[in-house]
């Protein structure tokens, strides 16, 4: 084989490899994201009776295996597991696996910390009611 002609082999070959790992990394990546957690706000009301504060009700559905990254709520926030089972835990909290018609609480100061499916297999199905400053985000990331 000729110089020129080996050179052109490594570099499509080198292309190929490169494309592989591509697709590879795509692949993994959207493997993640399928996991994140399906949101679904029910209600949101404003509590004339607390000037500033509103109630918000979601539910939040985690596929198997599925969690969220480490947040807060800055509001009270009390949970109840519909579905599934799911694991929770705040900063400096003991972590807890929740069941149907179990109950979980954050208060405003709150780092959750450990939000995860306990399953690998099955839904995990959970409501959630907050009672936050009005407008202020219901999530806020912590890094």
């Amino acid at each position: 084989m000729k110089q020129g002609t080996r050179r052109k082999s490594m570099k499509v070959w080198y292309l190929v490899v490169a494309l592989n790992l591509s697709i590879g990394l795509s692949l993994i990546s959207g493997s993640a994201t399928a996991q994140e957690a399906i949101v679904k706000s029910l209600m949101s009301k404003d509590l004339k009776d607390f000037p500033g504060k509103e109630l918000l009700m979601i539910t939040v559905e985690h596929a198997p295996g599925g969690s969220n990254p480490a947040h807060r709520h800055n509001a009270h926030a009390m949970l109840y597991v519909l579905e599934g089972s799911v694991v929770m835990q705040v900063k400096g909290g003991k972590e807890v696996t929740l069941t149907p018609g179990q109950t979980f609480y954050e208060g405003p100061d709150d780092v959750h910390v450990v939000d995860r499916n306990a399953s690998g297999t099955n839904p995990a199905k959970f409501l959630v009611v907050l009672i936050k400053d009005k407008g202020a985000p219901a999530v806020v990331p912590v890094e």
